[in-house]
């Protein structure tokens, strides 16, 4: 028998209510918050008693009370459940479907507590390959020697970062040797090393507008006001971000797939970007979230590859590629910094990810799984991404028009003009659909409104259909 759950096994008290209707009072809170499930077992009476310090009998009487009014079920040996029956029935016990918190932190970027269709930043679980998974884990545990079981190596395992400069070397054209990788929890954490190793409190940072708000979050939190510099469809507008704050430490961009947008980073502009940071010293964090994926063409080299003055950080992620759970990111400096990054990690940012969770993701790319995995994905999301915008539009009736991007994992879906984005996000949430606003992208509240889609982990053509006319129906 389990150990009771906190919630039940919290003394109760001598004052106020009977101590059986304190128990009731507790079990039936914990069903209507969703913490006992229908069909979840409660814990015998006898165990619960003795855990409570109570009689038997008054946790019997509980019980017998619950299950009269249909909350609990006796199943003789099987013990006492919550009714299966009330999967619907408790829905009007239960808290509303999750929204947005009407005050946010203006840089907070929501997301639901579980999965849901359409969310971003979500790959394919379904097509994640678990049986080579699992091999890898378990022939790592079957070979673990005591060393395994010491702290990870502060900057990563170094088989994971050969690996990984490997990797970059070939699929991204990143020349790179594995002391310039160092291995993160995510990329918060590979900002946070630049920050911290690089850039002092105080002054300015180039962000996209509309932009991921995670940066803009990182930058202040560390001291240094964010800029917001507006993204068009050759990326972010350089021009604009000299005038704005030509003596910025920093300039942080999605220049393969911008974030949210999906344009891709001109040439033109890449080299006015490379050439501004090298004039003023400055720094450029290129977060290559998605770059593998592109579809019109083959995936665009990284901002990093073009780099000839040792300016640009290269952020990338297993998150995206893999599993989000997996926690594991990584950062790619210039030579001359690798003494720096090292000093700041063994202060402030040393073992961070665990070996094993290191070690198989080396032994995933070392034998040829990634880059397979990568191609599968591409094919994937390929169908995915057609399928999905097929049946939006057969939902949307023609009311509005998807424009498909030439890469990355979600759709944007612009709205008429007297239209409000966040308004019909929370709508759609309510129906079980988590789609963003592209307006708590922005740095400020002006700008046109368009709902942001992941396709990448929706397979079912209906619901993208459903979503369409939900939307239509709102306009």
């Amino acid at each position: 028998m389990n150990r009771p759950s906190p919630f039940i096994s919290t003394a109760l008290t001598d004052a106020g209510a009977p101590l059986y209707r304190q128990l009731y009072d507790r079990i039936r809170a914990a069903i209507a918050a969703g913490t006992l499930g229908p069909g979840d077992r409660l814990p015998s009476a006898r165990a619960l008693a003795k855990e409570l310090g109570v009689a038997r009998g008054t946790v019997e009487l509980g019980y017998s009370l619950l299950a009269s009014e249909g909350f609990l079920v006796a199943r003789g040996q099987a013990g006492t459940v919550v009714n299966p029956a009330l999967q619907l029935a408790t829905s009007s016990l239960a808290p509303p479907t999750e929204t947005p918190p009407a005050q946010e932190a203006p840089d907070l970027l929501w997301r639901p507590q579980e999965l849901l269709p359409f969310q971003m930043g979500v790959p394919a679980m379904d097509a994640f390959p678990r049986k080579i998974w699992a091999r890898l884990g378990a022939r790592y545990l079957r070979g673990m020697r005591p060393a395994d079981l010491d702290y990870p190596p502060p900057h990563g395992l170094p088989a994971l970062r050969s690996a990984i400069a490997s990797y970059l070397q070939v699929a991204r054209g990143i020349d790179c040797a594995a002391h310039q990788v160092f291995v993160t929890s995510g990329w918060r954490h590979s900002l946070l090393h630049v920050a911290h190793t690089l850039l002092r409190p105080g002054g300015h940072g180039w962000v996209e507008d509309p932009g991921y708000p995670p940066a803009r979050q990182i930058l202040r939190q560390f001291g240094i006001e964010p800029v917001a510099v507006t993204v068009d469809a050759q990326g972010i507008n350089v021009e604009q971000g000299v005038s704005r704050a030509p003596d910025a430490q920093v300039a942080v961009v999605t220049p393969a797939h911008q974030s949210p947008l999906s344009v891709s980073m001109s040439l033109p502009r890449r080299q006015a970007l490379l050439d501004w940071a090298a004039r003023h010293d400055a720094w450029i964090v290129e977060d290559d979230y998605d770059g593998e994926y592109r579809y019109a063409s083959r995936p665009l080299p990284a901002l990093a590859s073009l780099d000839r003055n040792g300016r640009v950080l290269y952020a990338g992620t297993f998150s995206k590629v893999l599993y989000p759970g997996i926690r594991l990111a990584y950062l790619v400096v210039p030579a001359a910094q690798v003494a720096a990054f090292e000093r700041t990690g063994r202060a402030l940012f040393a073992a961070s990810t665990p070996t094993m969770t290191q070690a198989l993701v080396a032994d995933f790319i070392a034998e040829g799984h990634f880059a397979r995995h990568i191609q599968r994905m591409r094919r994937l999301y390929a169908e995915r991404r057609a399928a999905t915008i097929a049946a939006l539009e057969r939902g949307l009736a023609g009311r509005l028009r998807v424009q498909p991007a030439p890469g990355g994992m979600h759709l944007v879906l612009r709205l008429p003009g007297d239209c409000t984005d966040r308004p019909l996000a929370d709508q759609l949430l309510a129906e079980g659909f988590a789609v963003q606003p592209l307006s708590r992208w922005r740095a400020g509240d002006s700008g046109e409104s368009a709902l942001l889609m992941s396709f990448t982990n929706c397979a079912s053509a209906e619901q993208a259909q459903r979503l369409g006319a939900l939307i239509r129906q709102a306009l």
